[in-house]
């Protein structure tokens, strides 16, 4: 097929790569081109705007941080809405708000393009390793023609519903997520409190019910005080907001999400922002100093 792509960071990169080793003709359009040098010094075509990328392009994916950027890039000047052909599909596997979703899939569709929402879990190495889980929310028929792609970079493919519910579902994925870093901080920080070795309490603790993957990399990352960013904690944090603006506006509650958003916001205040979300651990330290070395 071919295929543009937008979005060449730590995850956007090596997944447009898996398409273009999966036999796809690939071309890109970066708003800062630098991001695509690499791709382009390999033969892949980089687009003036979003609206010539589209022009040639059956199927565009999107992969960038915030509701506003997708709708910038759909329907702003230049953008793919522009330059599509009737019957091609936007893919975005952005983090965005349902609401957003919904309205792209209207708007797309009175054009007679298609919308499918897919958002993904597992982070830069899941991307590098084609082992994302794909939450998608689409029409059946839309879906199935770009289910190829996804395949490429994905290893899990879920049809939650339609256009909107593959945000929702992420949306879900991100409250266990965190509350689960959250959940490991704070068994981190009490262990360090009563002095004990924090690799034993981990090694210990995977090997029984509280055994998880996000024991397993970020009690990792807590334990060897490596807060280097994975996925930058910034973007859980604009994630949370999404979810708790939409617990707000359904009236559903969310308690433990809401004490983990502020924990969340204690993290952005302390200026660790573009570290790893295992920096909620220093959060707990700096709210009681022992064992904080």
């Amino acid at each position: 097929m071919k295929v543009g792509f937008i979005g060449l960071g730590v995850m956007g990169e090596p997944m447009a790569r898996h398409l273009r080793a999966a036999g796809h003709d690939l071309a890109v359009w970066a708003r800062r081109p630098a991001s695509a040098a690499a791709l382009v010094a390999e033969g892949v075509p980089l687009y003036a705007t979003p609206a010539e990328l589209a022009a040639r392009s059956e199927v565009v994916i999107t992969i960038v941080t915030a509701s506003a950027d997708v709708d910038a890039l759909a329907f702003g000047p230049d953008g793919l809405a522009a330059g599509f052909a009737p019957g091609a599909i936007h893919v975005d596997m952005s983090t965005i708000a349902p609401a957003m979703a919904r309205s792209l899939a209207e708007r797309h569709a009175a054009r007679g393009i298609g919308f499918v929402d897919a958002p993904v879990s597992g982070g830069g190495q899941g991307a590098r390793d084609a082992t994302l889980a794909i939450m998608a929310g689409a029409e059946a028929d839309v879906l199935e023609r770009v289910r190829p792609l996804l395949a490429a970079m994905g290893k899990r493919i879920v049809h939650i519903g339609p256009p909107g519910a593959g945000q929702v579902a992420k949306a879900c994925n991100q409250m266990i997520m965190v509350a689960a870093i959250q959940a490991c901080a704070e068994a981190m920080r009490l262990a360090d409190a009563h002095g004990v070795d924090l690799a034993a309490v981990r090694t210990a603790l995977s090997g029984g019910s509280a055994g998880s993957r996000v024991l397993e990399v970020m009690g990792a990352k807590m334990v060897e005080r490596d807060f280097a960013a994975g996925v930058e904690a910034r973007l859980h944090h604009k994630d949370f907001a999404l979810l708790m603006d939409e617990a707000a506006r359904l009236g559903a509650p969310l308690p433990v999400a809401a004490q983990v958003w502020q924990q969340l916001n204690a993290l952005m205040g302390a200026g660790w922002g573009r570290d790893d979300t295992s920096s909620l651990l220093r959060v707990l330290e700096a709210a009681s100093p022992r064992g904080a070395g």
